[in-house]
């Protein structure tokens, strides 16, 4: 009778997520659907050459990808954001999650959060290329910079939410304080250190573009700005849809990776 019930629960599961999934595809596909049919009427109405029709940007983007040159500053792009959510991510997801639970710790970083995270990140450029020079250590710094600010607050704020309850229950087991932050605090705050990566991600991407067009010869922010100077629109146009395209994979990547690691999440339950 378990058995059974269990397997029926696996099955209506199972049969959630894939409605889930189909729904938030129809939806996508029509978002496309509209945005692009907004943007040729746009572009008929104007009927100006900054502003090409999608038909014409999308041969452009054909055209760039035959010959390599977007791959190359695509794959320079997102080699820059890997590492710096690899510098950024992770240290200020552990650090934030400490001083969630540390009143002492939390204390001595408020004043820096604070100062440091309504700041815009990309005003320190200048400074991060005097001590680090021009090439890909200051922008990997100033990507990393923007998503441990903004990490760090989500990881701090996720710990403090963290019922005292869970806590007493799982430490009157005998549990460790590593034994209750693998079990209790670190799984309870999952759901919100991945869309403090979500939101940090799509800033960086953001300030991506313009570390891009500082001193580099790689990127599609350079790419967007290089053929800006050319009034080459069309391969404009097309290296902006590639940048949007990047920013769109590394949210799936983190959806992908929040449905895998919080279940619980997708189908409105919780931990």
């Amino acid at each position: 009778m378990i058995t059974a019930l269990k397997t029926y629960e696996d099955r209506v599961s199972k049969q959630t997520g894939l409605a889930s999934v189909r729904i938030k595809s129809q939806s996508f596909l029509l978002t496309i659907a509209v945005l692009l049919l907004l943007w040729h009427v746009a572009a008929v109405a104007i009927n100006k050459a900054f502003l090409p029709q999608p038909v014409v940007v999308g041969k452009a983007f054909l055209r760039l990808a035959e010959t390599k040159l977007l791959w190359r500053h695509t794959s320079a792009s997102l080699l820059r954001l890997f590492l710096a959510i690899a510098a950024g991510f992770f240290p200020a997801a552990v650090l934030g999650l400490i001083a969630g639970r540390s009143p002492r710790l939390n204390a001595l970083l408020s004043p820096f959060i604070y100062i440091i995270h309504p700041l815009p990140k990309a005003a320190f450029l200048p400074l991060i290329m005097l001590f680090l020079g021009l090439g890909n250590a200051s922008k990997v710094f100033l990507l990393a910079f923007t998503i441990f600010s903004q990490v760090l607050i989500a990881a701090r704020d996720a710990a403090e939410r963290v019922p005292e309850t869970a806590i007493l229950a799982v430490k009157s087991m005998n549990a460790g304080p590593f034994a209750v932050f693998r079990h209790v605090i670190l799984p309870s705050a999952l759901p919100d250190l991945c869309t403090g990566l979500r939101v940090s991600l799509g800033t960086a991407t953001a300030v991506l573009f313009l570390a891009e067009t500082f001193a580099s010869d790689s990127g599609l922010g350079y790419l967007i700005v290089d053929a800006w100077t050319r009034v080459a629109y069309p391969e404009m146009f097309a290296a902006i849809l590639s940048l949007s395209l990047l920013g769109l994979l590394l949210f799936g990547i983190v959806d992908v990776l929040e449905r895998i690691i919080c279940p619980w999440k997708q189908y409105g339950g919780t931990l």
